[in-house]
């Protein structure tokens, strides 16, 4: 099958969408299947075989600077006219995806769509709440327009229903096993991590440095806990606050890893914190999960299509922020608690393999051709 993907985000920025589209990228590649690729901001020339176009983009300034609003050119077309797609999926659709529906309409080419990030939401986050409502419309009737509209959790495909979106399936969470494992553990570290305290309680949180995803909430624990430490793994556009808010407390920035290094970083935890309450997944919370690492989520979004509170973690309700640290103590402090949470955190997500996620994703592809030929039938092309 040939599979065009239009994508708001891509390498070299790393975030839940961008993983979620490469680890499908290998397995397509390992499937037989060719795709091509549209992403802004001077992505790779290739991936895993798949040829990736660099779409001309600006930055959301002064908003969201990492975000690259990706512009329509007319060469866009003339690739989708070479590559020939028997299907298009728009990944996010926001203004690159925009574009990719607009060309799949006018080729009467299938077409998914898939929903990551609750737009409307994080509109509010940017204190752009003014947009919510024009946010909504634009969401739902880009979706609309799809055969078929994946979510990625459950709650998710709730979300999306609600806005009015229609066609909603559920895509498969997945988590890479063999990469995150409790074999990672790693002295040296968890020295790092705890700055130099390894035998202190050790709260991680790894991802984007960002407002979005409510860091400052763990200022709570770190400095109403008795005796513990936090890391915080990653960067992003909040950083320098962060790094002000926490200054005098516990608290670890190293800055962002990956591969060996970061594998090694979430099974040297002791509980890994993950405040975000804007979620649609979160593929952080597992990977700690698949490292043998209990979480303590927000009970939003889709955090409760992950964690099972009580089973192979802990949620707290948003907000309540002595919640969110005594959901933290009794990990911290209880260690044959946490061990055994964390072993059925890492049973759990046994199940969940990439491969299996993949060929979901082409069963509906194939459903979504079906559905095109019966209500869209193709003229010659």
């Amino acid at each position: 099958m040939h599979i065009a993907y239009f994508t708001e985000t891509f390498l070299p920025k790393i975030d839940g969408v961008v993983t979620r589209v490469v680890r499908t990228l290998e397995q397509l590649s390992e499937l037989g299947h060719e795709a091509i690729v549209f992403a802004p901001q001077k992505p790779p020339e290739s991936y895993a075989g798949h040829r990736i176009i660099n779409v001309p983009a600006i930055p959301f300034r002064p908003w969201y600077p990492e975000l690259f609003l990706g512009l329509p050119r007319p060469r866009l077309g003339r690739e989708i006219d070479r590559f020939k797609p028997d299907i298009v999926h728009v990944v996010n659709p926001v203004v690159l995806g925009l574009w990719g529906t607009a060309i799949a309409k006018q080729r009467n080419l299938p077409l998914l769509a898939s929903f990551h990030t609750d737009l409307p939401q994080y509109v509010a986050h940017l204190k752009l709440g003014f947009l919510k409502p024009l946010s909504q419309t634009v969401i739902r009737d880009v979706h609309n327009q799809a055969h078929i509209n994946l979510c990625t959790s459950q709650p998710m495909v709730n979300s999306a229903q609600g806005l009015g979106i229609k066609r909603v399936r559920l895509w498969p969470k997945a988590v890479d096993t063999e990469r995150y494992h409790p074999a990672n553990r790693s002295a040296a570290m968890r020295e790092r991590l705890s700055d130099g305290h390894p035998e202190m309680p050790l709260m991680v949180y790894i991802g984007r440095l960002s407002h979005e995803k409510r860091l400052d909430w763990l200022y709570a624990p770190i400095t109403q806990i008795s005796g513990v430490r936090l890391a915080l793994v990653g960067s992003g556009p909040a950083e320098g606050y962060l790094k002000e808010r926490f200054k005098g407390t516990a608290t670890v920035f190293t800055g962002y890893m990956s591969g060996k290094e970061l594998a090694e970083a979430y099974a040297s935890a002791d509980v890994f914190v993950f405040p975000s309450d804007t979620e649609t997944l979160g593929f952080v919370a597992m990977e700690a999960m698949a490292s043998g690492i209990p979480v303590v989520g927000a009970r939003a979004g889709g955090i409760p299509d992950v964690i099972k509170h009580g089973q192979n973690g802990f949620m707290f309700t948003p907000g309540n922020l002595g919640d969110l640290s005594e959901k933290a103590q009794t990990l911290l402090f209880n260690a044959e608690l946490r061990k055994r949470l964390g072993r059925q955190a890492r049973k759990d997500m046994e199940k969940w393999s990439w491969r299996a996620s993949t060929e979901k994703l082409i069963d509906y592809y194939q459903l979504a051709r079906t559905i095109h030929r019966r209500y869209d039938p193709p003229s010659v092309y």
